[in-house]
């Protein structure tokens, strides 16, 4: 659902920063430090109930206030918008608002707010550890299968009961194989959601990295985390002495993996700086695509569109994220950079950040 309005208080330097983007194209330029970044920010938030630039959130609210809010309305067809709001207090609290009533959890918003953000650290997907490439996969799945989550959760609690188990030192095998039933039972789940989420994305990604560059060609491989010969029932049984004798659970969907290769090897050592930010674009738009298609709008965060990316490839980038009709917001030290000839029937609006004060610089469609 795009945004039709969004309030920011206390995010950074934006003490009060209300307005009304465009349902489609939204670019905010402003020097380094001028606050543009903040609002990208303040969205994701409003979507993961975290921050893409820090995992402390002291660190981005404002100084010397108790909390930081975010609130907005999602545009519905046919119907009135819906409120949501994120408050996050300095120690620690998240309090989650829809409609006014409290939420149960951030999902909520995740679900009604889907956001996916190409920045400079997208770089991560490729070069970090393979938790980074797993949240990516898991994202994903979460909004490509309603099960997920549950059995996600069900896992990760059976996994952890079993590590403290582990730890004890001593303990029998027939013991530890009765905590492994459930493990087992909801891994299964996890990793077979993950896997048919990967098989669909695929190629969703070969197609949208052909059309941002014909020079490469790059696979994606699933990695579940154990021998893909074996089920997780086999894997778990053969590991188990080993298990013991290290003390946490060794194999299985926590070491699963997302696998970016070329024809020579894996795309981070072969692969120059701006080839790699084309590979992590396609990735970010692919998975976008997948979720409009299956009915699901979201909104699209470019952080510093210029990063890594020639002219040629910024404007492919954004006549691909044109294409998908949905809500995006680039940011930009330069306007030059953003200046693209976006189709006729686009309607852009044109924000200018200056010391946390956004205004709006132009309005309506475009004269192509």
């Amino acid at each position: 659902m795009p945004l039709v309005r969004l309030d920011i208080s206390h995010v950074r330097n934006l003490s009060s920063v209300r307005f009304e983007p465009s349902p489609q194209v939204n670019v905010i330029v402003g020097k380094n430090g001028s606050g543009k970044t903040s609002v990208l920010e303040a969205i994701h938030l409003l979507s993961f109930g975290r921050s893409f630039r820090s995992h402390k959130h002291k660190t981005y609210i404002q100084h010397e206030n108790d909390a930081c809010l975010v609130f907005a309305q999602l545009h519905q067809t046919q119907a009135s918008p819906i409120r949501v709001g994120l408050q996050r207090h300095r120690d620690g609290q998240i309090d989650v608002r829809i409609q006014g009533q409290r939420a149960q959890s951030v999902i909520e918003l995740a679900e009604r707010l889907p956001v996916q953000l190409i920045n400079p650290d997208a770089f991560r997907l490729l070069e970090g550890s393979p938790s980074i490439r797993r949240q990516f996969i898991d994202w994903g799945a979460f909004h490509f299968d309603k099960d997920f989550i549950p059995a996600w959760r069900g896992w990760q609690k059976a996994l952890k009961q079993r590590n403290t188990l582990l730890r004890r030192g001593k303990i029998s095998l027939s013991l530890l194989a009765a905590f492994d039933q459930e493990l087992i039972r909801l891994g299964e789940q996890v990793n077979q959601s993950r896997k048919a989420y990967v098989e669909k994305l695929t190629p969703h990604f070969e197609r949208v990295l052909s059309l941002l560059t014909s020079e490469l060609s790059v696979n994606l491989q699933f990695f579940q985390g154990w021998d893909a010969q074996k089920n997780l029932a086999m894997a778990v049984e053969a590991g188990r002495e080993r298990d013991i004798e290290l003390g946490y659970t060794h194999t299985g969907p926590q070491r699963a993996d997302l696998r970016v290769k070329t024809a020579t090897g894996d795309a981070l050592d072969t692969l120059s700086r701006g080839q790699q930010k084309l590979v992590v674009s396609a990735l970010k738009i692919a998975q976008g695509q997948l979720l409009i298609e299956m009915g699901r709008p979201l909104v699209f965060l470019v952080d510093d569109l210029p990063a890594e990316l020639d002219a040629n490839h910024r404007q492919k980038l954004c006549r691909l994220l044109e294409s998908l009709n949905s809500q995006i917001f680039i940011t930009s030290v330069e306007p030059d950079t953003t200046d693209f000839t976006w189709a006729d029937t686009t309607d852009v609006r044109q924000f200018v950040m200056n010391h946390g004060e956004l205004s709006l610089l132009s309005k309506g469609l475009q004269e192509s």
